[in-house]
Formats: C-alpha cells, structure tokens, sequence
C-alpha cells in the first residue's frame, strides 16, 4: 500500500488528537499566522481593591502546554497573515495622520499637508522599462568597450530593468555607502526644512518650535536599480502638535519650497577613508512634492494611506533588491537566489564592511539589505497613532483588556515557534478563510483598497 505523504500523516494525527478543537482554536486565534512563537506559562488577573482573583489562564491546560501567538512579521514573503493585519495597522495609522480618527481630530484634514517622494542619486546608468530604454545616436561605448545607450524597449518586468548598461562603470561602492547613510540624510532634511520655513517667517531657526510642528510618516522602497527612494506624508501643525491650528504662514506653497529646497542642498560627508576617500551623499535629482487637499486635487488620502501600507509588507527578497534575512559568511552571498547586480551590491557591502573606519556602519550585518540599516516605516511622534496603541485597541476589541485598578501578573517562557508540516498545513487553509472572509465583509462594507 502506498504511503502517505508526512505532511498528510502529521495532518491526520493532529486531527485525532482529543485536543484538536483547542488546537484550531489558538491557530485560528492567530490568523493562521505561518511561524507563530510557542509561549509557556500563566496569567492572573487580581481586583486592585480586594485581591479578589478575577481571570486566571495557564498554558497547563492548552495541547501541548503551549499557547501559540503570532510572529508579527511584516514580510509578506515570510508570514502572509501577519503581513496583512501589519498592513491594515500601518493604513490606519497613515491614514489617522490624514484625516483624523485614532485620537487625531479631524481638523488636520485641513492643515497643510504633502506627499513627498525623495530618491537616491545616480551611481551609473541602468536599463530601463519604457519605450526606448537609454536611445542614444552614434555608437559611442565607455573605457569598458560597452555601449552607452540602448534603444531596446524592455517590459516593465524584463529581468533586464534596473540592472547597469555597464557594471565595470557602475559605483556600488557609492551605492552601499548612499544607503548605510539614508537615514542620516533623511534626518538632516528633516531639520533643513524647518529651519527653512522658520527663515520664510521671518523667525530665528531656533525658535521654529514655538510656532509651529513639523510631522511626518514615511515609508522606504527599493527601486528595480536596488536603490531606496522615500515616499512620505509631511504634515504642518500648530507648536502642540494635531491639535493646534497652524500659523497663517504656514501653508502648503511654504511647505513644497521648503521641501524642494532642502532636499536639493543637504547632504552627509561619508568618514574618511583611505580605501575609499570621502564621499558626499545626496538626494536624486527626481523629487516629487504633492500637496494633498480635500478639494479631490491630488493624491486621495486614502489611496497614499493604501500605497504606503502596501510597501510595508514587501520583504526585500519580493523586489529582487536583496534578501530578508541577514547573512553570516562570504559563501552566503555566492549562493544567494539574486541577480548579478543585487549579489556585486551585496560583495561590495561585505567588504566595505571589513574596513575598520565603516564599523560603525555595521554593513555586515545589513548585507542582505545592501546596506540599508533604517525602519521600513518612520513617523515623528505626533504624527498620529501607535502600532501599540492599535494592538491595545484590537485586544481591548475582543476583551482583553483590564481596568485601570487590575493587577496583573504575568509568568511567560519562550519554549520554540512554527509549525509541524502538518500543522502547517492546516494553518495555510485557517489564513485563506480569515483572508475570505476579510475581503467579503469589506465588500459588504463598501470599502475599496
């Protein structure tokens, strides 16, 4: 008799065990989440007042002594599940940043507000999608004997996009160094374009503050070049924040030059080295600064919230521009599944790495993101809401929350994570149903993203 598979085997077996129900329940718990972290231990809930014991839950009673929470990993390529309700928090705390809600009032809808798009500079010419790619007359060619145009029209999806006419000529180095700084250089655009609309009003740099705020979220892309660009929403509120009225100067024509301006002068000086030099970084010349307004002009509120919340999921490995887990020796990089463009960014990061005055840079250990070491997503902190503040929201949502006079004790081990093959299985069915079900009630509810 032919045997079954062990994935079919292990499914069986869960599926006969007298804890089954409770078993579905923890996964079904979790959104089917695809590598959920097994905790052991006990919670007891005491009334502030009386001592009185109100809630007592112990893991002794669950299959396996065990409760399965989600791993919340925002990467789409590694736990679709968690990915989708990462992206559902990252919309709504966009989007509170937009329109109000989630303790934002909704006066802000009415501030001035931008969507901003910063891109990384140049570091070589690369193929690209459109309808001639790089046309260029005559048939001049670079110190390398390759050509410096091509006149080939690539589809949007061609592996070809993205990757240098001449990879001889190509400055990796620039580029590993470009993104080991991004933050840095977002950092002092920051700060540049407050200064700037302080000077506009006619006020001493310093004292911008008590007159107005400068808020922020955004969210960092990788283009097919393997380089990060930035799209933010950039916000202008009175000094308190969302809940203060603006000055009159402050306004959306201030806001874009300050914007254009500052993005076009600062830059960050790399450390000296004498491998390298000194390099200084700055923004692309293709900057986009889009006011957002209620009068329908521009970008819709809701579709920016949907683009950013949709970037936040994209694990690296998903845009081909390197790879979601950090990489421990040479030989990972040479078998790494990436292009050959993706891999000389990744060599050129390791070996930068080995230099004694970038190891502040870490670019070892953020060599499967080319050495891009910032958050996926950044917000200023009165930009809107929390993901914590939207996790308490969801748990108070379903009960789990305690009055403020509670006492709780928590008793909690880590005891593994993931799945048995069978297990997984399973969970793959719990999160298309939760996913179904999903789509069907935003269908119901009239809501489009």
């Amino acid at each position: 008799m032919r045997q079954l598979p062990e994935t079919d085997r292990d499914a069986i077996r869960l599926a006969q065990d007298p804890q089954f129900a409770r078993w579905l329940a923890q996964i079904t718990a979790t959104g089917g989440c695809s590598h959920p972290v097994h905790l052991t231990g006990s919670t007891t809930t005491l009334d502030g007042t009386t001592g009185e014991i109100l809630h007592h839950y112990d893991t002794r009673n669950e299959p396996g002594e065990r409760l399965l929470i989600r791993c919340r990993n925002r990467r789409a390529t590694i736990c679709p599940p968690c990915s989708r309700l990462h992206a559902g928090d990252t919309f709504h705390l966009v989007r509170a940043g937009l329109l109000g809600g989630k303790s934002v009032p909704a006066a802000i809808r009415n501030r001035p507000r931008l969507f901003v798009t910063l891109t990384a500079p140049s570091f070589g010419p690369v193929h690209r999608a459109g309808e001639a790619c790089r046309p260029r007359r005559g048939g001049n060619t670079c110190e390398h004997g390759r050509l410096l145009g091509c006149g080939t029209v690539h589809a949007p999806d061609a592996p070809i996009v993205g990757q240098p006419l001449c990879p001889d000529c190509y400055d990796y180095t620039a580029h590993v160094l470009w993104h080991a700084h991004a933050s840095k250089l977002w950092d002092r655009f920051v700060i540049d374009v407050r200064r700037r609309l302080a000077s506009s009003a006619g006020l001493v740099q310093s004292r911008f503050a008590d007159h107005a705020r400068l808020s922020f979220a955004r969210v960092a892309e990788y283009q097919k070049r393997a380089a990060v660009h930035v799209h933010a929403v950039v916000r202008l509120d009175g000094p308190n924040g969302p809940d203060d009225e603006p000055p009159t100067w402050a306004n959306s024509h201030a806001l874009t030059d300050a914007v254009g301006a500052s993005a076009r002068r600062v830059h960050v000086r790399t450390l000296h080295s004498p491998a390298v030099g000194e390099l200084v970084l700055r923004w692309g010349d293709q900057i986009d600064a889009r006011p957002l307004s209620t009068n329908g002009d521009g970008p819709g509120d809701d579709a920016v919230a949907a683009y950013v919340a949709k970037y936040v999921t994209k694990g690296a490995s998903e845009t081909g521009a390197g790879l979601d887990h950090p990489l421990t020796a040479w030989a990972d990089i040479e078998s790494a599944p990436v292009s050959i463009h993706v891999r000389t960014l990744m060599r050129a990061a390791w070996r930068l790495g080995g230099l004694p005055e970038y190891a502040p840079l870490r670019l070892r250990a953020w060599t499967h993101a080319l050495g891009y070491r910032g958050h996926i997503l950044t917000k200023s902190r009165a930009y809107s809401t929390t993901y914590a503040a939207l996790r308490a929201e969801r748990s108070h949502h379903v009960g789990h929350a305690d009055t403020p006079d509670d006492i709780t004790e928590r008793h909690w081990r880590y005891v593994g994570s993931g799945h048995t093959p069978g297990a997984s299985l399973i969970a793959v069915g719990v999160a298309e149903d939760v996913g179904m079900n999903r789509e069907v009630a935003r269908e119901e509810c009239g809501v489009v993203r």
